[in-house]
Protein backbone atom coordinates (compact mmCIF):
# COMPACT_ATOMS: atom_id res chain seq x y z
CA UNK A 1 0.00 0.00 0.00
CA UNK A 2 1.45 3.75 -1.02
CA UNK A 3 1.72 6.08 1.46
CA UNK A 4 -1.69 8.05 0.48
CA UNK A 5 -3.09 5.52 0.12
CA UNK A 6 -2.52 4.53 3.76
CA UNK A 7 -3.24 7.92 4.60
CA UNK A 8 -6.46 7.65 2.51
CA UNK A 9 -7.52 4.24 4.48
CA UNK A 10 -7.89 6.14 7.33
CA UNK A 11 -11.07 8.24 6.05
CA UNK A 12 -13.92 5.99 6.65
CA UNK A 13 -17.62 5.49 6.88
CA UNK A 14 -19.36 5.19 10.68
CA UNK A 15 -19.71 1.96 9.99
CA UNK A 16 -16.23 1.16 9.16
CA UNK A 17 -14.96 3.38 12.07
CA UNK A 18 -17.39 1.27 14.45
CA UNK A 19 -15.54 -2.43 13.07
CA UNK A 20 -12.17 -0.68 13.85
CA UNK A 21 -13.48 0.50 17.30
CA UNK A 22 -14.46 -2.58 17.82
CA UNK A 23 -11.66 -4.09 16.69
CA UNK A 24 -9.19 -2.03 18.87
CA UNK A 25 -11.62 -2.59 21.82
CA UNK A 26 -10.86 -6.26 21.40
CA UNK A 27 -7.09 -4.90 22.07
CA UNK A 28 -7.94 -2.60 24.91
CA UNK A 29 -7.11 0.02 23.30
CA UNK A 30 -8.40 3.04 24.61
CA UNK A 31 -10.51 5.10 22.29
CA UNK A 32 -10.58 9.20 22.52
CA UNK A 33 -13.09 11.52 20.27
CA UNK A 34 -12.99 14.59 19.30
CA UNK A 35 -14.55 16.93 16.35
CA UNK A 36 -14.64 20.26 14.80
CA UNK A 37 -13.91 21.75 11.53
CA UNK A 38 -10.43 22.31 11.22
CA UNK A 39 -10.60 24.49 7.99
CA UNK A 40 -7.10 26.13 7.68
CA UNK A 41 -4.87 23.51 9.69
CA UNK A 42 -2.56 25.46 11.96
CA UNK A 43 -0.64 24.92 15.01
CA UNK A 44 -3.08 25.50 17.05
CA UNK A 45 -4.78 22.33 15.07
CA UNK A 46 -1.84 20.53 15.41
CA UNK A 47 -1.21 20.87 19.25
CA UNK A 48 -4.69 20.27 20.44
CA UNK A 49 -5.39 16.75 18.20
CA UNK A 50 -1.81 16.06 19.49
CA UNK A 51 -2.44 16.10 22.94
CA UNK A 52 -5.82 14.74 22.39
CA UNK A 53 -4.31 11.51 20.75
CA UNK A 54 -1.93 11.24 24.05
CA UNK A 55 -5.36 10.95 26.08
CA UNK A 56 -5.91 7.29 25.08
CA UNK A 57 -4.62 4.99 22.48
CA UNK A 58 -6.60 5.37 19.24
CA UNK A 59 -7.85 9.39 18.03
CA UNK A 60 -11.27 8.85 16.22
CA UNK A 61 -11.73 12.25 14.79
CA UNK A 62 -14.89 13.57 13.81
CA UNK A 63 -14.98 16.24 11.13
CA UNK A 64 -17.76 18.51 9.89
CA UNK A 65 -19.06 18.03 6.32
CA UNK A 66 -18.79 21.59 4.15
CA UNK A 67 -22.94 21.46 4.41
CA UNK A 68 -22.66 21.26 8.43
CA UNK A 69 -19.77 23.90 8.37
CA UNK A 70 -22.33 26.47 6.32
CA UNK A 71 -24.59 25.81 8.95
CA UNK A 72 -22.77 26.94 11.80
CA UNK A 73 -22.50 30.49 10.48
CA UNK A 74 -18.91 30.61 10.35
CA UNK A 75 -19.04 32.75 7.14
CA UNK A 76 -20.20 33.09 3.35
CA UNK A 77 -16.96 31.73 2.11
CA UNK A 78 -16.12 29.36 5.08
CA UNK A 79 -15.14 26.75 4.53
CA UNK A 80 -12.03 27.29 2.92
CA UNK A 81 -10.89 23.59 2.00
CA UNK A 82 -13.47 21.44 1.14
CA UNK A 83 -14.09 18.19 3.24
CA UNK A 84 -12.31 15.88 1.20
CA UNK A 85 -9.38 18.14 1.15
CA UNK A 86 -9.52 18.86 5.19
CA UNK A 87 -10.01 15.19 6.00
CA UNK A 88 -7.20 13.89 3.90
CA UNK A 89 -5.11 16.42 5.24
CA UNK A 90 -5.79 15.36 8.85
CA UNK A 91 -5.68 12.15 7.85
CA UNK A 92 -2.19 12.28 7.46
CA UNK A 93 -1.23 13.51 10.51
CA UNK A 94 0.39 10.35 12.50
CA UNK A 95 -1.62 10.83 16.04
CA UNK A 96 -5.07 10.39 13.91
CA UNK A 97 -6.11 6.94 13.22
CA UNK A 98 -9.79 7.56 11.75
CA UNK A 99 -11.63 10.30 10.25
CA UNK A 100 -14.92 10.06 10.01
CA UNK A 101 -17.51 12.77 8.23
CA UNK A 102 -20.40 14.06 10.07
CA UNK A 103 -23.35 16.11 7.99
CA UNK A 104 -25.19 16.69 11.21
CA UNK A 105 -25.00 20.08 13.15
CA UNK A 106 -23.33 18.29 16.14
CA UNK A 107 -21.81 14.74 16.29
CA UNK A 108 -23.97 13.23 18.82
CA UNK A 109 -25.38 10.50 16.63
CA UNK A 110 -21.76 9.70 16.40
CA UNK A 111 -20.73 9.56 20.11
CA UNK A 112 -23.86 7.60 20.81
CA UNK A 113 -22.98 5.17 18.02
CA UNK A 114 -18.90 4.76 18.71
CA UNK A 115 -19.22 4.98 22.24
CA UNK A 116 -15.66 6.81 22.94
CA UNK A 117 -13.77 5.89 25.98
CA UNK A 118 -12.85 9.76 26.36
CA UNK A 119 -14.54 12.63 24.41
CA UNK A 120 -12.44 15.89 24.19
CA UNK A 121 -12.58 19.28 23.41
CA UNK A 122 -10.77 22.57 23.52
CA UNK A 123 -10.57 24.81 26.92
CA UNK A 124 -13.54 26.90 25.45
CA UNK A 125 -15.67 24.06 26.94
CA UNK A 126 -16.28 22.84 30.32
CA UNK A 127 -16.45 19.52 30.59
CA UNK A 128 -18.60 19.83 34.04
CA UNK A 129 -21.06 21.67 32.12
CA UNK A 130 -24.61 20.14 32.24
CA UNK A 131 -26.26 23.13 30.56
CA UNK A 132 -26.94 21.87 26.68
CA UNK A 133 -27.96 25.78 26.01
CA UNK A 134 -24.54 26.84 27.44
CA UNK A 135 -21.90 27.33 24.93
CA UNK A 136 -19.38 25.94 27.59
CA UNK A 137 -21.43 22.24 27.39
CA UNK A 138 -19.99 19.24 25.46
CA UNK A 139 -22.53 17.40 23.03
CA UNK A 140 -22.92 13.78 24.00
CA UNK A 141 -20.87 14.53 27.28
CA UNK A 142 -23.91 13.12 29.16
CA UNK A 143 -23.89 10.28 27.14
CA UNK A 144 -20.25 9.48 27.51
CA UNK A 145 -20.31 10.20 31.18
CA UNK A 146 -23.40 7.83 31.56
CA UNK A 147 -21.45 4.98 30.50
CA UNK A 148 -18.45 5.27 32.49
CA UNK A 149 -16.63 7.57 30.26
CA UNK A 150 -14.63 10.61 30.44
CA UNK A 151 -14.99 14.03 29.08
CA UNK A 152 -11.34 16.37 29.16
CA UNK A 153 -10.59 19.69 27.70
CA UNK A 154 -7.74 20.54 26.59
CA UNK A 155 -5.71 24.15 26.82
CA UNK A 156 -5.57 26.32 23.18
CA UNK A 157 -2.24 27.64 21.74
CA UNK A 158 -3.09 31.52 22.14
CA UNK A 159 -2.89 33.12 19.22
CA UNK A 160 -4.19 30.91 16.48
CA UNK A 161 -7.70 30.38 15.13
CA UNK A 162 -8.76 30.03 11.67
CA UNK A 163 -10.52 33.61 11.42
CA UNK A 164 -7.76 35.07 12.99
CA UNK A 165 -5.71 33.74 10.14
CA UNK A 166 -8.05 34.47 7.28
CA UNK A 167 -8.35 37.87 9.01
CA UNK A 168 -4.85 38.73 8.68
CA UNK A 169 -4.64 37.28 4.98
CA UNK A 170 -7.31 40.03 4.13
CA UNK A 171 -5.29 43.05 5.10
Amino acid sequence: MSRLESIKSKIVSLEDAQRRVNMWRLKSDKIVFTNGCFDLLHEGHVTYLAKAAEEGNRLVLALNTDASVKRQGKGVDRPINGESSRAIVLAALGFVDLVVLFDQDTPLEMIEFLKPDILVKGADYDPSERNPNSKKYIVGSDVVLDYGGEVKSIELVDGFSTTAILAKARK
